[in-house]
């Protein structure tokens, strides 16, 4: 683009089923346009977020078609990918930015850059740069999916959350289990304390037990696993045999939980295995597990099965919690969408994107450009092939 023209940056319809969530709210329109962006807004695409195609048109936005978007816009922003068909409609010089899941699905970035177009995912954002912290859509998405797990337990658990003394009696308070406390684990169990819960948290990196105990909570410490702190803020893959003593140790525990809340997840691979078959029979008739890694890829629950709610014979509701964010979208799209314009304004100049895969936060994000995969990680996972076009996107 020249200097001096003004990028076209679209926010498209989600078509992914149940997924309410909108990548830019009006808001961010008036943000935008001192950089030299305007927006385009597909009709119908903040509906799911309650939020009209009028608020937008308000705000500074053109409301327009489907066709319009892929046709006129510099890039496309999106919460998770365009609708599968409109691969077809993307040409080169877009670029298409969002949580595009690469590592999870190599494949889905070389088909984008054979066509030319710059694929940027807020997935890959480093997120121990603390310049970095204002686009950490990861973060924001999993303090709203946190809080609604918590909520999700508390509603199929069949009795209360907080002590209650009434004339009728007293209520115990109920005991939750929150295993795994990143963002998502903490803001679970800040929720379920506020819901009055006599609440413990269990994480293998050490270093999580201050910021439980913050929160009023009880940190559990197994005997049977070192440390698992890992690069970059995460937890590391336990072996074989760490896995195996965690599960055993873990299963006296859960038993005597009325609710388990599991959020452990490793990016792009197979969720651990938490909480076992042995561990579901152990616990009381009326418990209740929320699975927050229940995905395509597994979970951390034996038996839970994505976005679905099953009882097991012994009495225990399993709640396959797939994208919780999704359900409160009105404020997820809201974090979303200031992490999404930081990010969008970072890698604007005069106008345009400047892709620049030697900034540290680009090089994170960017996954592919001029119709290459540029993205090591994501590289290193496509199949080789020859003159290595898996890789650079000259093939089909």
């Amino acid at each position: 683009m020249e200097t001096g023209r003004r990028m076209k940056a679209a926010v498209v319809k989600e078509t992914s089923p149940g997924e309410r969530r909108v990548a830019l709210v009006p808001d961010a329109v008036a943000r935008l346009a001192p950089a030299g962006i305007d927006v385009l807004v597909e009709s119908g695409a903040g509906d799911g977020a309650w939020l009209s195609d009028a608020a937008y048109a308000d705000a500074g936005a053109s409301i327009v078609s489907a066709a319009e978007v892929y046709r006129t816009a510099d890039v496309i922003l999106t919460v998770t990918r365009p609708r599968p068909d409109a691969v077809a409609e993307l040409r080169a010089g877009q670029a298409v930015i969002g949580m595009l899941a690469p590592l999870a699905d190599p494949d889905y970035a070389a088909a984008l850059a054979a066509r030319g177009v710059t694929v940027i995912s807020l997935d890959g954002l480093p997120r121990t740069l603390s310049r970095a912290q204002p686009m950490d859509a990861l973060t924001s998405q999993s303090n709203v999916a946190g809080y609604k797990a918590a909520l999700v337990g508390a509603g199929e658990f069949g009795r209360f959350f907080p002590l209650l003394i009434t004339a009728a009696g007293t209520a115990r308070p109920a005991k939750v289990l929150v295993l795994g406390t990143g963002v998502a684990g903490l803001q679970a169990i800040g929720t379920a304390r506020r819901l009055g819960a006599v609440v413990s948290g269990y994480d293998i990196r050490p270093t999580s037990k201050d910021e439980v105990t913050s929160l009023g909570a009880t940190f559990l410490e197994l005997t049977s696993v070192g440390s698992g702190a890992g690069e970059g803020g995460y937890a590391r893959e336990l072996t074989g045999e760490e896995r195996q003593a965690q599960q055993e140790e873990l299963t006296g525990h859960i038993a005597r939980q009325d609710v388990v809340i599991t959020t452990a997840q490793v990016p792009g691979r197979k969720p651990p295995l938490l909480v076992t078959e042995d561990a579901i029979k152990a616990m009381a008739p009326g418990s209740v597990i929320v699975d927050m890694a229940a995905s395509a890829l597994g979970g951390n629950v034996t038996g839970s099965v994505p976005g679905q709610t099953t009882v097991t014979g012994n009495g225990v509701t399993i709640v396959g919690a797939e994208n919780l964010a999704a359900t409160v979208p009105t404020a997820a799209s809201n974090a979303y969408s200031r992490n999404i314009s930081a990010l969008l304004l970072h890698l604007t100049r005069d106008g345009a994107l400047a892709i620049d895969t030697s900034d540290e936060i680009q090089a994170g994000v960017v996954i592919a450009h001029d119709g290459r995969v540029v993205h090591q990680g994501v590289a290193s996972l496509l199949q080789p092939v020859e003159g290595d076009a898996g890789v650079d996107g000259t093939a089909d």
